[in-house]
């Protein structure tokens, strides 16, 4: 099974150089993917087979590297992260594509995002899948800045706080801008009210592990949503469940009711 990178390009917005590729069937309706905290395009959306998923099924499927993160700009002002503005940077994707809409797909970081480019600009979002992000996007997600700080040590042994120590070594293992993911994890974690989410109003599909500690209940943000459905992602946790199989399917089928 061929999990190449496709070629990537760049456009700017707001100053910053946003990578993204553009691939599957270009014919195909297009998909959106937005990836989480720490994460990139290829990480999260080509290696776990997500591209080849939906290339197969027919798909256009675009994702970016959201700015911090991959190939794009990564600055180091907090300033620069807060959803509204990652949120923007993909709509803006959809414009320099000219396309007036698609199905949008989030994962942790990148379901938070999805939802406020759900919520800022509705027209745009044909439905909605939302990863490894539940009722934490009402009611937070716990204490994140044991995880900055463990960005920010010197080394990987300096940090003994469990998550921390996680979310080190997945930023040393994409080789990421740990001082731009620390600028990141200070704003990018804003929360939605259930009125917020219960705007949200298009086709929603929510996937949650359940051995995922850090998402919070899936069917309980569902149950926010006019228009929701939870489903578990059985025995993976929240680094695991976003390339399962149970899930996949899922989002397939999701996607064929909802065209």
């Amino acid at each position: 099974m061929d999990l190449s990178p496709p070629p990537f390009s760049t456009f700017r917005h707001q100053g910053l150089d946003i990578a993204f590729f553009d691939a599957g069937n270009p014919d195909g309706v297009p998909v959106l993917l937005i990836h989480g905290f720490a994460s990139s395009a290829n990480v999260n959306w080509v290696f776990p087979g997500w591209l080849k998923t939906l290339g197969d099924a027919g798909y256009r499927v675009i994702a970016l590297d959201n700015r911090g993160h991959g190939a794009s700009s990564k600055p180091t002002d907090p300033a620069l992260y807060h959803p509204p503005a990652m949120a923007g940077d993909a709509s803006a994707l959809l414009t320099h594509l000219g396309l007036d809409s698609a199905h949008v797909m989030g994962y942790s970081m990148g379901a938070r995002v999805s939802a406020f480019l759900a919520l800022a600009a509705p027209d745009r979002v044909r439905t909605l899948v939302l990863g490894g992000l539940g009722i934490g996007m009402v009611t937070g997600v716990g204490d994140w800045d044991p995880i900055a700080d463990a960005l920010l040590a010197p080394s990987v042994d300096d940090v003994t706080h469990e998550r921390g120590r996680m979310f080190r070594l997945f930023a040393d293992q994409t080789k990421s801008d740990r001082q731009a993911l620390a600028a990141c994890i200070a704003t990018s974690r804003a929360l939605l009210s259930p009125a917020e989410m219960g705007r949200i109003a298009v086709p929603t599909l929510i996937g949650v592990g359940t051995k995922d500690d850090i998402a919070g209940s899936g069917q309980a943000l569902a149950d926010l949503m006019p228009r929701a459905v939870a489903i578990d992602i059985p025995n993976r946790d929240h680094m695991l469940a976003v390339g399962d199989r149970v899930f996949k399917k899922a989002v397939l089928e999701f996607l064929a009711d909802n065209p």
